[in-house]
């Protein structure tokens, strides 16, 4: 790797991902500091694509989640109750897994209901972060201890320590009513290689959702998560050097949910993305108004569209403009 400091596109398919041909595996991304990693959501394959990487999981000094959609942390247990076995027998520090908190109230019903909705889990329907790395490892807890008093191994527990986001009270935000506000990137983390800052993004009913921003010596980084245009992205990736933007192909949207013979579930869905998601136009739109050096779109959906699809607007855009595959590497410089 020519530059200190560079982006690897480990996984760059938006929502479920077993698919025949594995072209392309779940949403992560790793930040690369020299001989640092530091993890963006964990999505279906994040493992092995680290290895294919050949990133050692002893590298890893940090796990971002952007949010809680189980695209974007299916395989985060994988990860931990895997990524120890690869890891030195004795912790050496902790791992911070650092995302949003709960939520603390449940989404409004889609008003293409016909009927009462009752959710799941009543009793803790909408953890955070730390109860989401609980839940996890407490499946796992057969496999864990048979480990820790049988070979006198670490746990995941040892490694890694889950954290979530606290957000600025003066910024307005609340769950249901004002789950995006306008507002300025606030730090989240620093070590002597980075410095993260985030802000909330546009994805509701997924909310706290978070677009990060990674500032290193060797130049800045900035993942949306998964979002809707909003303002806030601009602020994020302002004069950014690689601006890591979702993307959705909006005439797949209309082909899908009219296949699916416009049942209320599919309309919902439909719904969701038109609300909650950006198409390749409007991450130009964002990336060319915040001044960003490098535009790569990622989480694409479909994740089989041509390359034309994602590329057709790209004369817009003054600056480097990149449809990654799984493993490409941007360098920062």
């Amino acid at each position: 790797m020519s530059a200190r400091s560079a982006v690897i596109t480990l996984g760059t398919a938006g929502g479920p991902v077993w698919d025949r041909d594995g072209s392309r595996a779940g949403i992560s991304t790793a930040l690369v500091v020299g001989d640092r990693t530091y993890l963006i959501d964990a999505g279906s394959g994040v493992g092995r694509q680290l290895v294919r990487a050949g990133r050692s999981f002893d590298s890893l000094r940090g796990v971002f989640i952007t949010h809680l959609h189980s695209d974007h942390i299916v395989d985060l247990g994988a990860l931990m109750v895997f990524g120890i076995m690869r890891m030195p027998p004795r912790a050496t520090r902790q791992i911070p897994v650092l995302g949003p908190g709960p939520r603390g109230m449940l989404p409004p019903v889609s008003p293409r209901a016909t009927g009462p909705v009752q959710p799941v889990f009543p009793e803790n329907p909408t953890p955070g972060t730390r109860d989401t790395v609980d839940h996890l490892l407490r499946g796992f807890a057969t496999d864990i201890n048979d480990r820790k008093l049988d070979s006198l191994k670490a746990t995941p527990l040892d490694w890694f320590a889950a954290d979530e986001i606290t957000i600025p009270s003066h910024v307005g935000f609340h769950v249901n009513d004002n789950p995006t506000p306008d507002m300025e990137p606030f730090p989240i983390f620093e070590d002597d290689a980075v410095r993260v800052s985030a802000v909330l993004v546009r994805h509701a009913p997924m909310t706290p959702a978070f677009g990060f921003r990674f500032e290193t010596e060797d130049g800045s980084f900035a993942v949306s998560g998964d979002t809707a245009p909003t303002p806030n992205m601009v602020r994020l990736a302002r004069d950014v050097d690689v601006l890591l933007h979702e993307a959705v192909d909006f005439g797949w949207v209309e082909r899908q949910y009219e296949d699916a013979g416009r049942t209320e579930s599919a309309k919902a869905v439909r719904d969701h993305h038109y609300a909650s998601h950006t198409s390749p136009a409007d991450a130009i739109a964002i990336a060319r108004e915040a001044g960003a050096r490098t535009l790569a779109l990622h989480h694409l959906v479909p994740r089989e569209s041509s390359s034309e699809l994602w590329t057709k607007d790209a004369a817009s855009f003054d600056g480097t403009f990149l449809v990654p595959q799984d493993l490409d590497v941007i360098s920062l410089r």
